[in-house]
């Protein structure tokens, strides 16, 4: 499969005097097509170059070669719906996976997955997104109610209940360790204490905000996607202070969030059916929009140079690229 590619053209900005003139943006779009029905949810990029992506309406594992454009994928079990995936510290590919109420882990090298299932109690968990902490423990969220981790080493699962019932969503670990959920439905974002489990809850700077996301950047500053509100919010854990931008062209739909290397804040924005890039230096927004409708990008993740998503509405990977 051959990738599209579509050259992002950024606004100059002219004086009155000056002549019309187009600048080419740094950024780069491009497209791999996924197979039909797949849905990608979610997706990361693999330590070995590959991208991985949940196929959540096929029960699979995506893996996509940015190269050649070639995606096998791998079956995760008869009743897969994998949501989320991440890159673990051990290389490996970790799913967060609905369907079958486990963590699920696919080694690249040996092609084995393994399941780690939820404890009795937390049946129907709706398992989200994923974050490994410092220590190498992996932390997870589940929309009926749920967080808990997964310490790999022994294999040995725990699950609490969260404070506002239905609602944990994103997931972060910060650079000192501390891991944080944004509640979509429970309209919070809390600090998980890694050692007794308790959950911290803090509120939102307004109500009804629905925080769906949350991405930590090098300070340890979180960057929260206001989903009901076409919102980024910031949170300072040390001021205790909130601070929001809303969206250049959207008053709701604002759904994934990732911080780059480089502490820019990347977005997507279902209502423009957009990637949206925020300099938090100059507060300016730069808008990616896809070349095709119904996007609806539910996740983003990179690396140096490259953000990832999944168009879950066009059976597609995009990536923008920095030339």
């Amino acid at each position: 499969m051959v990738s599209i590619v579509v050259a992002a053209i950024a606004a100059l900005t002219l004086s009155a005097s000056a002549a019309p003139a187009a600048q080419a943006s740094p950024y780069q779009v491009s497209y791999y097509n996924v197979p039909k029905g797949a849905h990608p949810h979610d997706v990361a990029p693999a330590p070995d170059g590959h991208v991985w992506y949940t196929a959540q309406s096929q029960g699979a594992l995506g893996i996509l070669d940015p190269k050649s454009g070639k995606v096998e994928q791998v079956a995760l079990g008869p009743d897969s719906a994998p949501h989320g995936v991440i890159a673990g510290p051990d290389r490996a590919a970790w799913i967060t996976d609905s369907g079958q109420n486990a963590i699920v882990r696919f080694d690249p090298q040996t092609r084995q997955v393994k399941l780690f299932k939820l404890p009795a109690g937390f049946d129907n968990a709706n398992l989200n997104t994923a974050t490994f902490d410092r220590k190498g423990v992996l932390w997870f969220t589940g929309q009926n109610g749920v967080y808990g981790r997964v310490d790999p080493a022994t294999g040995k699962v725990d699950a609490w209940k969260s404070p506002k019932g239905t609602g944990p969503y994103g997931i972060t670990t910060t650079p000192n360790g501390d891991v944080w959920y944004a509640s979509l439905a429970g309209d919070h974002i809390a600090k998980i204490d890694t050692v007794s489990g308790d959950a911290l809850m803090i509120a939102p700077p307004k109500n009804n905000v629905g925080p769906r996301r949350i991405w930590s950047d090098s300070k340890g500053i979180l960057w929260v996607s206001f989903w009901h509100t076409g919102e980024v919010g910031r949170y300072d854990p040390a001021a205790k202070a909130w601070k929001v931008w809303a969206l250049p062209k959207s008053g709701e739909g604002c759904y994934a969030v990732y911080v780059d290397d480089r502490d820019k804040v990347w977005l997507t924005d279902f209502a423009a059916n957009a990637i949206v890039r925020f300099d938090p230096a100059d507060e300016k927004f730069e808008t990616f929009r896809s070349n095709r409708r119904g996007a609806d990008v539910r996740q983003l993740l990179g690396r140096k140079g490259e953000v990832w998503g999944a168009e879950s509405g066009t059976d597609r990977i995009v990536v923008v690229r920095e030339e």
